[in-house]
């Protein structure tokens, strides 16, 4: 399965919102220097994160995106979904029913394959439902032992965190 770059541009914004102070914006702009990523695209994606009730779009000259919801309360999964759409990756078209020598009649069992491809993204969501935001932030905490990431990331919201005072 191979999912778009708005899904690896979407996952690492939301962990940089995850930074923020309470009540405070970052721009789509800001998201995308810092990724090095087109804003134009990301903005599409952060829209469609917004929609699904995982960012917040806040207008004016202190607005930006900031997170709807606690970094424990967003998964992989909610990120992957609100990107890409919650339609399966793969879709039976039961081309078993074409081509030369194709069953006569509608099969009583489902395809097979169907059947297994289906099983496999469950188990590929239940996997992404599993991590939180809150997770990775505490994974990548336990490896920025010297701070370096750290560091660059609060560098980084200094000079374009939108301060508020209304909190989400």
């Amino acid at each position: 399965m191979k999912l778009g770059d708005g899904v690896e541009q979407a996952i690492h914004s939301v962990t940089m919102l995850s930074c923020l102070q309470l009540g405070s914006t970052l721009s789509a702009a800001a998201l995308a220097e810092f990724h090095g990523v087109s804003t134009s695209y990301l903005l599409k994606h952060l829209q469609a994160m917004s929609g699904a009730g995982l960012l917040e779009a806040v207008p004016g000259p202190k607005g930006g995106y900031r997170l709807a919801r606690a970094p424990e309360k967003i998964t992989l999964l909610d990120i992957v979904l609100a990107v890409e759409g919650a339609e399966p990756a793969f879709r039976c078209n039961e081309i078993r029913l074409r081509g030369p020598n194709p069953y006569s009649c509608k099969p009583a069992a489902p395809c097979t394959i169907n059947v297994a491809m289906l099983r496999a993204e469950q188990a590929y969501r239940a996997e992404l439902r599993r991590v939180t935001i809150a997770g990775i932030m505490a994974d990548l905490k336990a490896i920025d032992r010297d701070g370096a990431i750290a560091a660059r990331t609060n560098g980084f919201l200094a000079l374009h965190e939108r301060k508020s005072g209304n909190a989400a």
